[in-house]
């Protein structure tokens, strides 16, 4: 048998134009079947590969949730030349615009804010991309401002626009607050918790719940965010949150776990560095709380956290070392007024308590008209209480205590500032109780009121005979000042772990020691966020 031998491929006869078209279209055909088999049902198809760091800290910006310092970083350089190339990418420039907010209040750098306004109008100027991103950006632009009345704009601007986007509403939340308007607060709180539920949704319903006296709702939705948090960033914020609502409670070991593994979680988390200076002053160790003071100063220098510190100092007999601290303050509020930050609240409680009280009037007054909120109500009482009007002293901080009007906030600083004011006028059966009550509340909240506190009850003495009746029974206040917690409960149900609302709990202040280390002067500057330089 002769066996046919093929040419070698030098001499192999080549293929016509129309043979080498007909076996390449046979063999895309055989490719595009077997890409059908592949997808056959009963056959899996292949998961999708998780989003990377970027498109996780872009999600995250976008929807306002805490993102680590190094990532928005990355974001902002990555941003930053995109827009160079591409100037009409609103998208861009609305996230870039995001990223300078949370930038400039992580840090506390003011100068981030004019970059940020400048960025967000750009990107609305640029068409429809990226618009939703940047009404939230300068609604919460606003918040970190101080500017209540600006982002109650921006944030009903946003959800006129789309209604079922629940990433405008915490930012409209913040601004209703801010404003005291409480039922607004109520409704749009409502419609969020339809809206959506997770973590950063737990955390903002947590605010709410915490200023309305509700401070085991607070604590639950805050332990559900923490647990439920995507990013370490995020799972920090929180729990510094939680560690505040422990400090107001008057628990500072309890506090000190939690902002302790809140920096573990993230060592950037500045609000919990500034926690633990409170808590550790409360607990006596005082050269610990000291030098937690000076590094969260360092890295965030706000107005807020260098008053707490000049207090500290100033009960521990160091006047020098409280004044270069309220020197820096004043310096780092004209820095932040400079970039649109309304600074008065803060620079109205120092003027009351160490300089001009008839300047913190004048101011406060101001403030109020502007952002009639419960922090202003009891600052402006305060200053007027300073500069000798105790009547109408009364009038504003009854109302900062007063539910019907949105407060219920447990705060040992509003009760100690209408006990006083209320010694003063001579009301004292009404002196005594809130006295009590805010040593109750939280028995270390300042280091330089506690014991004026203390004082002043030890002056009043026991209680007269006329001043409560042997079968008197107590009521309002003085009841649920006895209560261990308020009875009442949030219109919206506390959500759990897998779903329901949330936000975040409220700062206080300062914690407090004597200069041999002991904890004979308790306490911190306490309760406003405002005060405190963590919004």
């Amino acid at each position: 048998m002769v066996i046919a031998q093929l040419p070698p491929d030098s001499v192999r006869p080549s293929r016509s134009p129309v043979v080498r078209r007909v076996l390449t279209g046979t063999a895309v055909a055989g490719a595009v079947l077997g890409g059908v088999l592949v997808l056959l049902p009963g056959e899996r198809q292949p998961p999708r590969p998780a989003p990377g760091p970027m498109a996780r800290t872009v999600t995250a910006v976008g929807a306002g949730v805490p993102v680590a310092l190094p990532d928005l970083a990355a974001l902002i350089a990555q941003r930053e030349a995109r827009v160079r190339t591409r100037p009409r990418d609103g998208r861009s420039w609305a996230l870039l615009g995001a990223a300078y907010v949370e930038q400039g209040r992580r840090t506390a750098t003011p100068a981030f804010y004019p970059k940020a306004e400048k960025a967000l109008r750009t990107a609305l100027g640029t068409g429809t991309a990226g618009n939703g991103t940047a009404l939230d950006g300068l609604a919460a632009l606003a918040n970190a401002r101080g500017d209540f009345r600006t982002a109650k704009k921006w944030g009903e601007a946003a959800v006129a626009q789309a209604p079922k986007r629940w990433t405008a509403y915490p930012q409209l939340l913040e601004a209703y607050e801010g404003l005291g308007d409480h039922k607004a607060t109520k409704k749009t709180l409502d419609r969020l918790l339809e809206l959506r539920s997770g973590p950063a949704v737990m955390a903002r319903a947590a605010q709410v719940y915490r200023d309305r006296g509700w401070r085991e709702d607070a604590a639950a939705a805050l332990a559900d965010a923490a647990a439920g948090a995507g990013t370490p960033a995020a799972r920090a914020a929180y729990l510094s949150r939680s560690g505040d609502l422990a400090w107001e409670r008057g628990e500072p070991a309890d506090a000190l776990r939690r902002y302790e593994a809140a920096l573990r979680a993230d060592p950037d988390e500045h609000s919990a560095l500034a926690g633990q200076g409170r808590a550790l002053a409360a607990l006596g160790r005082t050269s610990e709380a000291l030098r937690a003071y000076r590094t969260v100063l360092d890295r965030q220098p706000s107005p807020g956290y260098a008053l707490e510190l000049g207090e500290l100092y100033e009960s521990l007999g160091l006047g020098g070392a409280a004044r270069v601290q309220y020197d820096l303050l004043r310096a780092r509020a004209r820095e932040e007024a400079a970039a649109g930050v309304d600074v008065e609240p803060v620079l109205g409680l120092f003027e009351a308590d160490h300089g001009d009280a008839r300047s913190a009037v004048r101011r406060l007054r101001e403030e109020w008209r502007r952002h009639p909120g419960t922090a202003v109500a009891d600052a402006l009482g305060w200053a007027l209480h300073r500069a000798g009007e105790n009547e109408e002293a009364l009038k504003f901080t009854t109302r900062a205590m007063d539910a019907e009007h949105g407060g219920g906030v447990r705060s040992a600083l509003y009760a100690y500032h209408r006990g006083q004011i209320e010694r003063d006028l001579e009301r004292y059966g009404p002196a005594r109780r809130h006295l009590q009550e805010a040593l109750r509340i939280n028995p270390y909240f300042s280091p330089l009121l506690v014991p004026a506190a203390r004082q002043a009850l030890a002056a009043l003495g026991e209680p007269a005979a006329q001043e409560l009746p042997e079968d008197a029974e107590p009521s309002g206040e003085e009841a649920e000042a006895e209560a261990v917690e308020p009875g009442s409960k949030p219109s919206a149900a506390r959500p759990t772990a897998s779903g329901g609302a949330t936000a975040s709990g409220g700062a206080t202040a300062s914690g407090g020691a004597t200069a041999s280390d002991g904890p004979t002067a308790p306490g911190g500057p306490a309760p406003d966020p405002r005060r405190s330089g963590s919004r």
